[in-house]
């Protein structure tokens, strides 16, 4: 997996020449995908805003996420990634977003969700797309991972449309 500000730089260029605007809703990650794409010089031409919603109660005020929706399926799903991206996009000037949640660790994990269980959301083109992993480590490497897979899908998705 290629270094966050590597594959930041990349959504940029790829943003840019698309004449696009990202938006983030970060939950586990807790602004690290934001952190790499304003490393970025410019970023401000491609980059709307990001959303950091850790709470349960963030996520159903900041990305209009009914409450039901986060008791149905819980914080962590793919469900609630979909509507974390979506949410970002109709709450900014974006075209595009991704998102992240999940369980960095070291604690909380749940039957069926262990620690490094991760739900990303990528709206692009007019369409979602979500994916469930599980990554290794501690809570660092769990979220370093997580923000270059979240940037490094962004980038494929942007080459299909």
């Amino acid at each position: 997996m290629q270094n966050a500000i590597e594959l930041a730089a990349k959504v940029g260029e790829e943003l840019k020449s698309r004449r696009l605007i990202l938006a983030v809703a970060e939950s586990c990650t807790g602004g690290g995908v934001c952190q790499a794409l304003t490393e970025i010089a410019g970023s401000s031409e491609w980059f709307d805003c990001g959303f950091v919603s850790y709470s349960n109660s963030s996520k159903s005020e900041l990305l209009n996420i009914p409450a039901a929706l986060i008791a149905q399926h819980g914080a962590v799903s793919e469900e609630i990634a979909a509507a974390m991206s979506e949410g970002a996009i109709a709450n900014s000037e974006a075209h595009v977003a991704l998102s992240t949640t999940g369980i960095a660790g070291p604690s909380g994990a749940v039957p069926g969700k262990p620690v490094g269980t991760i739900c990303f959301g990528w709206t692009v083109g007019g369409t979602t797309h979500t994916e469930r992993k599980i990554f290794s480590g501690d809570r660092h490497s769990v979220r370093e991972q997580t923000v270059a897979y979240a940037l490094e899908k962004l980038l494929r998705y942007l080459a299909e449309i």
